[in-house]
């Protein structure tokens, strides 16, 4: 019981609140930092925009984000649930992402992809894509085809 209340003390003031380390960090931050701040916002801007073009060149329809650094393509026209094509792209391309379906019934049909990453990584991922996108359609009709085991 003494350990459980100790650990319980612990928990709640360095998991629920803010550590004076981080305190100080931010302090710093907003104070120094404005023209890295600049650079990264820019260099966001970047990458949402070549994967957002590269998404809608793989054939998927993606909106294009407004914050975060995630885009929310909808995989519909495929004819796959998100888990599916969140599953089926992971084991044929090596290609993470999290299906839509983990955000509620309303996620269904889309898949939520970060590009939090460098461009070359992006570009690969985009090549992975439109590859497996590619070999999800038949040539002889616009019929999806299953790929994956599942």
């Amino acid at each position: 019981r003494q350990i459980i209340q100790n650990m319980l003390k612990i928990h709640q003031y360095s998991m629920l609140s803010t550590s004076t380390i981080g305190q100080i960090a931010a302090v710093e931050a907003l104070k120094n930092c404005e023209a890295d701040v600049c650079k990264m916002v820019e260099e966001y801007n970047q990458r949402r925009a070549f994967f957002v073009k590269g998404i809608r060149e793989a054939g998927l329809e993606c909106a294009e984000p407004d914050g975060a650094f995630y885009a929310f393509p909808s995989v519909r026209r495929t004819g796959l649930t998100s888990m599916e094509f969140a599953e089926a792209l992971l084991e044929q391309e090596r290609v993470a992402v999290v299906p839509g379906s983990a955000f509620g019934p309303s996620g269904e049909g889309y898949i939520r992809c970060s590009y939090a990453t460098n461009i070359d990584q992006l570009s690969e991922a985009i090549i992975r894509i439109k590859r497996f996108m590619g070999g999800l359609s038949s040539p002889c009709k616009n019929t999806p085809v299953m790929t994956a085991k599942f």
